[in-house]
Formats: C-alpha cells, sequence, structure tokens
C-alpha cells in the first residue's frame, strides 16, 4: 500500500488492457504500491467489475473506456485524464491480442488487426502521454513484448512482428524523451498463465513447450506484474532502452 522500496504514492498510472488478464495484475500491483491507477480497456463491463475488484480491496482505480486502435479517442481521453489528474506519470501499455496461424494462411485483416493492437495501439498510447511526460520532467513506459520477438514461434508471424516492432519503438522513447526524466523499456515475458495465455498453449502443444523452458513452466501474471513494478520505480531511473526477459530462461543464446 505504499511506503519503502518501489514506493508509488502520489503517482498516477495507466494500465492499457487493465481490465483483465495480464493487464489487471500489473494494475493491482501498482495500486498495492500505493499509485491510483486508471484502468484503459475496450471492454467496458470488464472494466467496471476489475474496478470493483481493486475498490474491494481497498485499492484506487479509475476506469478509461477506449479502444488504443481509435489513435483520435485515446488522444482526446489521455489529455482529459491529465487535466483531470494533473499528471501522468506511469503508462504500461499490455493491451493485445494473438490471432496464430501458419503463414500462409493468415488472413490480411489477422495481420491488420494484430499489428493495429499490439504495435500502432502502443504507439498511439506512447504519443499520447509524452506530452505531457515531457512537460512534467518525469515519466515511466513500459511496453510489454514477448519471447515471439526474440525467437521463431510457429504460427506467430503477425504476432511476432508486432511484439519484435516494440524494440525500435521503445528504443527511440528512450533515446527521445531520456533527457526529460522519461524512461522507455520493454518486458519479454514467456506463455503468461492468463486466459489468453491458456487459451493459446492449451493440450500437448503447451505441455511441449514448457518442457523447453529450463524453468519447464509458463509465468504467472504476478511475476510479470514484479517486473513492471521495478521498471515504473523511481528506484529504475537508469533502466531505459532495455527489455528484461521473463522467461524462465527459454531465450538463452
Amino acid at each position: 500500500m505504499g511506503g519503502g522500496f518501489f514506493d508509488l504514492t502520489g503517482r498516477t498510472a495507466i494500465v492499457t488492457g487493465g481490465a483483465s488478464g495480464l493487464g489487471n495484475a500489473i494494475a493491482r500491483a501498482l495500486a498495492e504500491r500505493g499509485a491510483v491507477v486508471v484502468l484503459a480497456d475496450r471492454d467496458a463491463a470488464a472494466l467496471g467489475a476489475a474496478a470493483d475488484a481493486l475498490a474491494a480491496d481497498g485499492l484506487e482505480a479509475r476506469t478509461l473506456a477506449v479502444d488504443v486502435t481509435d489513435r483520435d479517442a485515446l488522444t482526446r481521453a489521455v489529455d482529459d485524464l491529465a487535466s483531470a489528474l494533473g499528471r501522468i506519470d506511469i503508462l504500461v501499455n499490455s493491451a493485445g491480442i494473438a490471432l496464430l496461424a501458419p503463414v500462409t494462411e493468415v488472413p490480411d485483416e489477422h495481420w491488420d488487426r494484430v499489428i493495429g493492437v499490439n504495435l500502432t495501439g502502443t504507439f498511439a498510447a506512447c504519443r499520447a502521454v509524452a506530452t505531457h511526460m515531457k512537460r512534467a520532467g518525469y515519466g515511466r513506459i513500459v511496453n510489454i513484448a514477448s519471447q515471439a520477438a526474440h525467437v521463431a514461434l510457429e504460427d506467430h508471424a503477425a504476432y511476432a512482428a508486432s511484439k519484435s516492432g516494440l524494440f525500435g519503438l521503445t528504443r527511440s522513447l528512450a533515446r527521445e524523451l531520456g533527457p526529460h526524466g522519461v524512461t522507455a523499456n520493454t518486458l519479454s515475458p514467456t506463455v503468461v498463465l492468463t486466459d489468453m495465455g491458456r487459451e493459446a498453449w492449451a493440450g500437448p502443444r503447451g505441455e511441449a513447450h514448457k518442457a523447453q523452458i529450463p524453468a519447464r513452466r509458463f509465468a504467472e501474471p504476478r511475476e510479470v506484474a514484479a517486473a513492471a513494478l521495478y521498471l515504473v520505480s523511481t528506484e529504475a531511473a537508469m533502466v531505459n532502452g532495455a527489455d528484461l526477459r521473463i522467461d524462465g530462461g527459454f531465450t538463452i543464446a
């Protein structure tokens, strides 16, 4: 609830994809350390349920119903939040989708949708907060990448392309915004045991993949959330333009 290491008391944070899965776990971790968290998601019903669950545990959360692919609406919403909250200190981009298929069978609409949400939507959110963070002279941006951006996985062409693009985007943010007290980093998890992760890696395929991971298991949402908490803290001020792999050793070179 704030105080001590990684204290976020008085900080404001936006977490895209915050209504469920990994985004919700990250939002909870930030709120537990004292941040005022804004859950941003396109699913208004899920947002309400997520906010109620946090409130039941005495954690402060606001909600923002917005689709990250609607860049104009997203920018307006961020500007309104900055006015209402006084500042935006933290952005965690966790909104993402995985539409998996062999490369020869990926429909155009699936490619466009995955790139639109995972890469373009993340860019739009980063661009929207950048002006406010520069003006304040402080900011923390964390973009959720993936092990699939480091190693080739079958059926992941669109997903891997979208997540790989986050490295170039994040490094550019780190270079441009660093002089203004703003850091930008990525996290690259292995499969995370969210609803999306369980669905994509159910059955023998998932068991075979776990056998390839030195830790012999997939990641829990709280483990990734803990890494995000570090990167958004003041203690991580000298970590900028980096990627932290949370993959149990799967991508060891």
